[in-house]
């Protein structure tokens, strides 16, 4: 009887243990009844035709931060007002901790004052902090969905891997793009018809940049891009950063890394390395678990050359940024056969057959990577956080001492200075050392000690950006720039020499000497991007963005490099601490006032001053000064100029009587033509006008067809993909803009399709003209040139063997958003505050000749490239063709002037040096009727 109880005992307590288990496990790992995405948006996340808003996944966020595994941070407001969310999952215990955490991740990332051994230490105490966003491409639907679902399995699974993750990972899962969300969602819902859904939203995804979000982490000109940016370099220091996108390669399920080459070469090594790791992880998770599909390295177009995207600003803070982009819509697609695909490969081991593909597989996928990625993280996570601390200091010793970075010029140099001392064989002496060359003559290592020691071609110790250069305001604005990336700053307090130079109180210093040397170095030097071909000769295979982007060029930036240690009175800014422009007194005269036409945002004080119905001249007389604002005193003068200095670091001056030669300037009428789906340099430039306080209207195709133009405005600009198809030369034809059926479109919204055409758009351009109005176009939108019969022609042009025009190959002619000096005429009007060169990003753009007889039309260049060698950073494949091309032109046309800039003056918002260009075109001679 005693053993019959003693057994009854022993099962209800086996019994009770199993039915407590789970409660017990959950008590410990703190896992808690959380509702599924079932639960509260009423369907499975991936399921067929349904998406999610972020109204909706907001409300979600909140109900998982109920759980003690979750911290939800409010890390800003977006563009349009929302409010942009960070989870963080991870253990309660670790939760709890997340301040002792955060320290050890940011000083290790820092690596400064740390020896190796306290470093290890610390690697051993913290924990890895990987960084997973989402939704960044408002369309490529599978990232934010895959965020809530992979939310969901971290805080509601308690199976050993992921216990595991959450002891070991703080995973910091990011909303990138919460407006984008809103809208594409909500549009794609609208229709009861499952069927007729789609994604032909009629409107950028994000406010201003649209796909152009992922092109801003240098330049943190948007919201979003400075909450996560923050977050990123001036928080929490990720050792891992995952970016998810779509689409994959046709004939694929995704690309991933690692991927191809080139890489930046001012990286630090583990940075690749480490991606080839994760990249093998994650590649071989998909195959265990017998998901084939997916190609790396030469099996998609993605590098890791350019910076300015949230994964690749990533590797110049040495984080490992990782990139997917994967197939999958709520609509049911098909992978289509793609014969080529189907082998195996080193760039795809296990290809995938054609087969038709739901959106729950994208996700599956997707979470299936996320947790390769944190499973890596979980088991090296020591490895991880001292490798951090190891590249950090490897670019605290470079910034220390003398350094040369090797580039494909420094290769050529090398070859040229051995070719220029023609020997057949090295001497026995030259042997030692020498490096090989496969099957050639070893090249004496004299040879590579010539160029690689040369004192000139070390690396900038420090960079100067001195206080008293002609746009300060601007230059203040690229410092913030930097500040706002992570980077030490030091500010002069007071005047001081180095080399020789004085410098006043105020003037920046960066040294190169921290954790982050590779990004100081990749936005103040050149990129030297390499002759990348398919083969000898051959084809050029195009940059994953663009080849050379240096910001400090772009911005007009003066500033000095030093290649030796220096030091002065210089005083650490702060972390993160953005810097103010300096505020000069405004004071009263009997004159008036001067502002200088160099400085860009004394054009902000302008608008402000013409809104306000102030009297504003500009100075026409030949000499210094020429183009500069005058204002006349008055009371209000002062007063309002007082307050615009305040914000805008414009110095006024003062002047006892108006200065000779002035014209009266007005506000004006301007309209930015877009399209339907939204073109992103005219969504860039709105930004920009906003900036700058000009008032402007976003126009459609139809509003120009419909004629009277020039009694509603009185300027048109037409940016890069506003044109459409028949707008082209003969010999450069430009892409055909690609619209939507009526059929597919609201009827409410049907206003905003077309294109601007030969037949009907260009007669009513034309006539905008002759009755005083002004045209300025930008990048492929000057092809309007040639439909006006303008007196130009192609200057990227050759004759064939039949005496016919025929462009240039891209074998003979090639560059690929790059930057070129190009000549400036500086006492044009157009030009005004322009110096005499400036740095122009040139994207393929359009290049003229005059025609002959084209001086007496009154027709003028602006810019042009005076030599055969104008590339300054990126790439240029046969830049001898540039030489006496012109970039930029003014012709009359009628009572009006059209006005054609080939470079991309107003890219991305970042070129501040080309933003006159097109600012001196916003005024009028005569007020508006």
């Amino acid at each position: 009887m005693k053993n019959q109880i003693n057994n009854m005992h022993k099962l209800i307590c086996a019994v009770l243990t199993v039915l407590l288990l789970p409660v017990l496990l959950m008590q410990e790992t703190g896992a808690q009844t959380v509702p599924s995405p079932k639960d509260h948006f009423g369907f499975n996340i991936g399921d067929n035709y349904m998406l999610a808003t972020y109204t909706q996944t907001e409300a979600y966020f909140k109900k998982l931060s109920s759980s003690d595994r979750v911290k939800l941070v409010d890390i800003g407001i977006t563009e349009e007002g929302r409010h942009q969310y960070m989870l963080i999952i991870s253990s309660p215990e670790n939760i709890r901790y997340l301040g002792r955490y955060k320290d050890i991740s940011a000083r290790l990332a820092r690596a400064e004052g740390l020896t190796a051994e306290q470093a290890s230490a610390l690697a051993k105490d913290g924990k890895a902090v990987v960084w997973i966003d989402g939704g960044l491409h408002a369309t490529e639907v599978v990232g934010s969905h895959q965020l809530i679902e992979t939310a969901y399995q971290l805080v509601n699974r308690s199976d050993e891997e992921t216990l595991d993750i959450l002891n070991n990972v703080i995973v910091l899962l990011v909303h990138a793009n919460p407006d984008g969300q809103e809208l594409v969602s909500s549009w794609y819902m609208k229709d009861s018809d499952t069927l007729k859904r789609k994604m032909n939203i009629p409107r950028l995804y994000q406010k201003y940049a649209g796909h152009d979000n992922n092109r801003d982490f240098y330049m943190l000109t948007q919201k979003e891009t400075r909450n996560m940016s923050s977050q990123l370099y001036l928080e929490w220091f990720p050792q891992v950063l995952y970016n998810h996108h779509q689409s994959g390669p046709a004939g694929s399920v995704l690309a991933g890394p690692p991927y191809r080459d080139p890489f930046n070469y001012v990286y630090d090594p583990l940075v690749i390395t480490s991606i080839d790791a994760l990249g093998a992880a994650m590649n071989n998770r998909l195959n265990a678990e017998g998901k084939p599909g997916y190609t790396m390295k030469s099996g998609a177009t993605f590098s890791t050359w350019y910076n300015g995207g949230l994964r690749t600003t990533a590797y110049f803070h040495n984080i490992t940024g990782l990139l997917t982009e994967i197939i999958g819509n709520p609509t049911p697609s098909e992978i289509p056969l793609v014969p080529d695909r189907l082998l195996p490969s080193g760039s795809t081991p296990n290809p995938v057959t054609p087969r038709k593909w739901l959106f729950r597989q994208s996700i599956d996928y997707s979470v299936s990577l996320n947790y390769a990625v944190l499973n890596y993280a979980s088991r090296y996570r020591n490895e991880l956080l001292f490798n951090i601390y190891r590249m950090g200091m490897n670019s605290i010793e470079k910034g220390s001492r003398d350094n040369w970075t090797v580039t494909p010029k420094v290769i050529a140099d090398i070859r040229k200075a051995r070719s220029s001392n023609n020997n057949a064989m090295p001497a026995d002496s030259d042997r030692q050392g020498t490096v090989s060359s496969r099957g050639m003559n070893n090249i004496p290592m004299k040879y590579y000690d010539q160029v690689m020691k040369d004192p000139l071609r070390r690396d900038a110790r420090i960079y100067i950006i001195p206080a008293d250069q002609p746009d300060f305001p601007t230059a203040v604005k690229f410092i913030n720039s930097l500040i706002g990336s992570g980077i030490q700053v030091q500010r002069a307090t007071a005047p001081f020499v180095i080399n020789g130079k004085n410098y006043p109180g105020g003037s920046f210093v960066i040294r190169t000497a921290q954790a982050f040397r590779p990004y100081i170095i990749d936005l103040f030097e050149p990129q030297d991007h390499p002759n990348d071909l398919q083969y000898p000769g051959g084809p050029p295979i195009p940059p994953y963005d663009a080849a050379g982007w240096t910001l400090a060029y772009q911005m007009g930036v003066r500033f000095d490099r030093i290649t030796d240690n220096a030091d002065g009175p210089f005083e650490r800014i702060p972390y993160g601490e953005i810097q103010k422009f300096p505020v000069f007194p405004v004071t009263a005269t009997k004159g008036g006032y001067i502002l200088s036409a160099r400085v860009n945002n004394s054009f902000i004080t302008v608008n402000s001053l013409l809104k306000n119905g102030l009297r504003v001249y500009r100075i026409t007389a030949r000499g210094e000064g020429e183009g500069d604002f005058f204002v006349p005193a008055s009371a209000t003068a002062q007063k309002l100029l007082s307050d615009s200095a305040s914000v805008t670091g414009v110095k006024v001056t003062n002047v006892s009587q108006k200065p000779s030669g002035t014209d009266r300037i007005y506000p004006t009428r301007i309209a930015v033509v877009n399209r339907y789906g939204g073109s992103m340099p005219a969504g860039w430039l709105s930004w920009m006008l906003e900036q700058f306080a000009f008032s402007y209207k976003m126009i459609y195709p139809q509003s120009i067809d419909s004629g009277n133009l020039k009694k509603r405005f009185d300027i048109i600009v037409i940016t890069s993909g506003s044109t459409g198809p028949a707008i082209r030369s003969d010999d450069n034809p430009s892409a055909t803009q690609r619209q939507p059926v009526n059929e597919d479109i609201p009827s409410e919204l049907r206003w905003m399709t077309g294109n601007i055409t030969n037949d009907r758009s260009v007669p009513e351009i034309k006539k905008f003209l002759e009755d005083g109005g002004t045209v300025v176009t930008i990048g492929p939108g000057t092809n309007i040139a040639y439909a006006l019969s303008l007196p130009v022609e192609n200057a990227l042009i050759k004759k064939d063997e039949n005496g016919n025009n025929v462009a240039l190959r891209n074998t003979e002619f090639y560059i690929p958003g790059s930057l070129l000096l190009a000549d400036v005429a500086a006492s044009d009007p157009a030009t005004w505050g322009m110096p005499e060169k400036c740095d122009v990003n040139f994207d393929s753009s359009p290049v003229f000749r005059f025609k002959e007889d084209s001086a007496k039309t009154g027709i003028r260049k602006l810019l042009w490239f005076s030599n055969e060698t104008p590339l300054h950073s990126g790439w240029a494949l046969g830049q001898k063709y540039l030489k006496d091309g012109i970039a930029a032109f003014v012709a009359p046309v009628g009572k009006g002037n059209f006005y054609a800039f080939g470079p991309e003056i107003t890219f991305r918002s970042q070129p501040h040096g080309t933003f006159k260009l097109l600012f001196n075109q916003l005024y009028i001679k005569s007020p508006v009727k």
